[in-house]
């Protein structure tokens, strides 16, 4: 990602890095979505896209002297900050709430965070605040509402998604990028750094950009026409865990509307639907909610939004390892196999429809 430092803000010489970004553009025409293209962030060091937040924001907190960082996350920011944290030599102090995937608890656990859960949500914010206001703690995830994002050097950071997105298409930007959406950081990252391109000459457009979210709340201010996404409150909780906030973001909505955008709501049959799709058909295991923008395009594709012969580019954020659970209920019971070549062909068979 460094090798983009002087669209940043410090110098390569100065990164906390673990090697993050330059992340794998593929082709995916298996999908049945048309040209579309998958950005694998999955690739990373924690193996989310939020390595390249934890990097920036990481890399001037030790800039600026910090002494405790501080984050408040279901999993994927918590990691990267504990991660990036060990690597600084800072100590991390990462809230959680009760219930969050256990392979993302365990991953914060052991970059030597210290991990706090919270019986309710909203505590996470209120103890982040204290450690903030009391002792200086450095922020890395939003920690107040309404939200208007995460650490601003993190959110720069994915600047760079958009810097690789056109250099791998020959400074030919995608018609279309769409990306799961919670707060809306990466989304405005990859638009700003799609401004700045075009603001350079080295590109001539900003593609249209499409959020996939599970709450509802930008689709609701895209169709009212409000100024400030309402909290669109859900009847259970989505297994998207990563993108369930209730309540969208200003700069989301902005993004959207100044590239004629869209917002779709996905619900958890489709993430199911497309988590198993992406890994059958590409060989590519995705976290629930980075399922989400498949699901979008399959909708945008068939309401005539994104048209038969645009290109799209599919962030996808993180790997599926981080929270299994989900998935592991719409998969088959492998059959016991006791016997023989005859009784292996007949357990293929009941299972699998397999005939040899």
């Amino acid at each position: 990602m460094w090798r983009w430092a002087d669209f940043l803000h410090a110098s390569a010489a100065e990164a906390v890095t673990l090697g993050e970004g330059n992340t794998p553009l593929l082709h995916a025409p298996s999908l049945g979505l048309g040209d579309v293209w998958i950005k694998d962030e999955s690739r990373n060091p924690t193996w989310s896209f939020k390595d390249r937040l934890g990097s920036g924001a990481l890399t001037m907190a030790k800039k600026f002297g910090a002494r405790v960082i501080a984050s408040s996350s279901s999993g994927n920011a918590g990691a990267a900050a504990a991660a990036y944290a060990a690597k600084a030599g800072l100590p991390c102090v990462v809230f959680t709430f009760m219930g969050s995937a256990g392979p993302l608890v365990t991953q914060m656990r052991t970059y030597g965070t210290m991990l706090v859960k919270v019986a309710d949500k909203a505590d996470r914010w209120r103890l982040q605040t204290l450690g903030v206001a009391e002792f200086g703690w450095y922020p890395t995830s939003p920690f107040f509402g309404p939200v208007v994002g995460s650490n601003p050097y993190g959110m720069e950071a994915y600047k760079t998604i958009a810097y690789e997105i056109a250099e791998a298409f020959d400074w030919q930007p995608p018609d279309w990028c769409v990306l799961p959406v919670c707060y809306g950081d990466a989304l405005f990252g990859v638009w700003k750094g799609f401004e700045e391109l075009k603001a350079l000459g080295w590109i001539d457009r900003t593609p249209r950009l499409a959020a996939a979210e599970v709450s509802g709340s930008l689709a609701a201010a895209m169709e009212g026409g409000d100024a400030m996404p309402p909290e669109s409150p859900r009847n259970a909780p989505s297994i998207a865990t990563s993108i369930g906030a209730l309540q969208g973001t200003v700069q989301a909505l902005d993004v959207l509307r100044k590239t004629r955008g869209a917002a779709v709501t996905i619900p958890d049959d489709d993430l199911r639907r497309w988590v198993l799709t992406l890994a059958a058909k590409e060989g590519i295991w995705p976290e629930a909610s980075s399922a989400a923008p498949f699901a979008a395009i399959e909708r945008l594709r068939a309401q005539g939004t994104i048209k038969p012969g645009e290109r799209c580019v599919a962030l996808l954020t993180a790997a599926g390892l981080k929270d299994p659970g989900p998935i592991e209920t719409a998969l088959p019971e492998p059959p016991l196999v006791q016997g023989g070549l005859k009784e292996l062909m007949a357990a293929l068979k009941s299972a699998y429809g397999f005939h040899g």
